[in-house]
Parts: structure tokens; sequence; C-alpha cells
């Protein structure tokens, strides 16, 4: 089983926003909309939008939104 991770991250790491998935489709909108709601601002500061993968939900940080 793949998992998609979506995840907001500040400049120290902290993860200020996750969304979790199966759907690959609904992952790739959500990295999308992510992305697009960095300010310039914060993208110069180092914020980014991450999109990764996992094989467990037991990988999935503990405070994400998980999407069946």
């Amino acid at each position: 089983m793949t998992i998609w991770v979506n995840e907001q991250i500040d400049p120290s790491g902290m993860i200020h926003a996750c969304i979790a998935t199966c759907n690959e489709s609904q992952a790739k909108d959500c990295h999308d909309s992510f992305e697009n709601n960095l300010t310039e601002t914060q993208k110069a500061a180092g914020w980014v939008a991450r999109l990764r993968t996992v094989n467990s939900w037991d990988e999935v940080p503990v405070n994400s939104l998980k999407l069946n």
C-alpha cells in the first residue's frame, strides 16, 4: 500500500499542516494547494511544501488529517 503524505514545514522543521491519503490524485491536488498557499515571504524564509510516500499508516505523523 502507498500512502501519500503532504506536509507544510517551517524553517525549523516543524510540521504545520499534514494530510495523508491513499489517493494519488487527491494527494497531488493537496500538494499544489499547499505550495500555492505559501507566501513569497514564507518561501524566502525557508518554508516548504513536501509530498512524500510511505508504506504504512504507522509512518504518517500523528497530527495529520488522514483521508481514506
